[in-house]
């Protein structure tokens, strides 16, 4: 039976809670394995536990994917020639695979409980938790035919291998596991209602995956997958195993696997902070990848072009929030002019900026451009350009700080020296400033200037001080100095 020359991956989450980095890793490295290798990328949903699955979630992971831009050829929203590619709706599917299997012989039912497993341990001196022992492997008819009048219902149990089973992993070289060292395992209960270790498989096996790229952690299951995809193929069905991929964890503090209840591991966290698809991506690339040893940041048709799944590293990746905020940091720096300030309007909402001048953000948005490490920061720092006179007030704290008693002497000489200044400039400003407060109170620098930049923008941080007086406008500005002024006299 001949295997399909193409390259195809599958991307299969279940729809549960939100998307977390670690699976986002997983999906990048599986569309960067295929667009390397001009193969194709499988989108399915594994949706059988009704329990767990939402559509909400569901919903969310297709926002996820369309927000970063990985594409998929074949799935979920787009169809193909393998569908249905939601487990939901394969259930003749699943049936068929285990008719197939039980008339074959691969497939046995298995009626030992939990208590008599571990009984059965016990009384050979073995670990009672060692789990299934084979013992209902060759049951006689008679005595199945006697456990189901007892009432017992069974479960279907895929028969192991008495061989080693080793297989090449693209990122972790051989591995072995020795005979006996897994159980039979279930693949359905006794109704032939499916289990996960059957789904997953039989879909791979029909939907001609070729190359699997899934976490670490899922390591200990491949024998099994292997050992069940040969057995489908002996019926038919698929083309055996394929080549594997076993990626490493992502962490988070403490070296423990990020989890999806751990707040820093929400993709969507991120979305909201100001991170932009090319610079989450490059750092998700990151977790156990590089495009080179000097070399931090990279687009993703650089990454397509590079990628090859055995240069990954068998290592855990902790997940370091500076280096992901530096990394999109460098990206935001990339983008023309015009397509910051377009994607830090959202941002600007989520400020009460609802409606920003377009022309003012223009000229502002470089401003801060370079010194942003997400777009909230953006918006953090251009929204006082944007709020009426009557709803600014600046930060509690940058006012404790810089608009005390002291401040008023130097508020009050700026609105003198700026009240009647013929040019309304950044550098006319700027020598106004310097020559009222540095010159004529002989203040600092740092001492002069930081009452100003408060009293202007509401913060300690804001775009250049007299670029953003110039964009704020001589009235507004003056208002501003002299809101400053009275909030320094009333804490006298």
């Amino acid at each position: 039976m001949s295997t399909p020359a193409q390259v195809r991956v599958r991307f299969s989450p279940s729809p549960t809670g939100t998307p977390h980095v670690g699976l986002i890793r997983t999906a990048l490295f599986n569309w960067a394995h295929a667009r390397h290798h001009g193969g194709a990328l499988v989108f399915r949903i594994e949706d059988t536990d009704a329990s767990r699955d939402s559509d909400e979630s569901y919903r969310a992971l297709l926002d996820a994917l369309e927000w970063l831009g990985l594409d998929w050829d074949e799935g979920v929203e787009k169809g193909g020639p393998h569908g249905p590619y939601r487990q939901s709706e394969r259930g003749e599917v699943y049936a068929d695979a285990l008719r197939r299997l039980i008339d074959a012989g691969e497939v046995y039912e298995s009626f030992s409980s939990a208590e008599e497993i571990e009984a059965r341990h016990r009384a050979a001196g073995r670990d009672p938790k060692l789990g299934y022992d084979n013992a209902d492997r060759e049951l006689t008819e008679d005595q199945r035919a006697a456990f189901r009048a007892e009432g017992r219902a069974p479960v279907y149990r895929l028969r192991m291998p008495d061989h080693d089973i080793t297989f090449t992993d693209l990122v972790r070289g051989e591995i072995t596991f020795r005979a006996g060292q897994v159980p039979d395992f279930v693949l359905a209960r006794g109704d032939g209602t499916p289990l996960y270790p059957l789904t997953n498989p039989v879909d791979d096996a029909l939907m001609e995956i070729t190359h699997v790229l899934r976490g670490e952690d899922l390591l200990a299951s491949t024998p099994r997958q292997i050992a069940l995809l040969e057995a489908l193929a002996r019926v038919g069905i698929g083309h055996g195993p394929f080549t594997y991929a076993h990626l490493p964890l992502v962490t988070g503090e403490g070296n423990r696997k990020l989890s999806k209840r751990d707040p820093q591991s929400n993709l969507f966290h991120y979305r909201e902070r100001g991170f932009v698809p090319e610079g989450l991506l490059n750092y998700l690339a990151l977790l156990g990848w590089s495009i080179a040893e000097d070399r931090d940041v990279f687009s993703l048709d650089e990454m397509v072009a590079t990628f090859d799944v055995s240069r990954v590293s068998s290592n855990a990746a902790r997940f370091d929030l500076k280096k992901a905020e530096a990394i999109n940091a460098a990206h935001l720096r990339l983008l023309a002019p015009d397509d910051f300030a377009e994607r830090v309007v959202p941002h600007l909402a989520a400020e009460g900026i609802t409606d920003p001048d377009r022309s003012v953000l223009a000229a502002a948005a470089p401003l801060v451009q370079e010194r942003s490490q997400v777009l909230s920061d953006a918006a953090r720092m251009l929204a006082f350009l944007f709020r009426d006179e009557d709803t600014f007030t600046p930060d509690d704290d940058a006012a404790a700080k810089n608009l005390g008693a002291d401040a008023a002497p130097v508020l009050e000489a700026a609105v003198a020296g700026l009240t009647d200044l013929p040019e309304w400039s950044a550098a006319a400003i700027e020598e106004s400033l310097k020559t009222s407060l540095v010159d004529g109170l002989e203040l600092k620098p740092r001492k002069a200037f930081a009452p100003v930049r408060v009293a202007i923008s509401g913060r300690t941080v804001s775009p250049p001080l007299y670029e953003s007086m110039e964009l704020l406008g001589r009235e507004r500005s003056l208002a501003r100095l002299g809101a400053g002024v009275r909030r320094s006299q009333g804490m006298g």
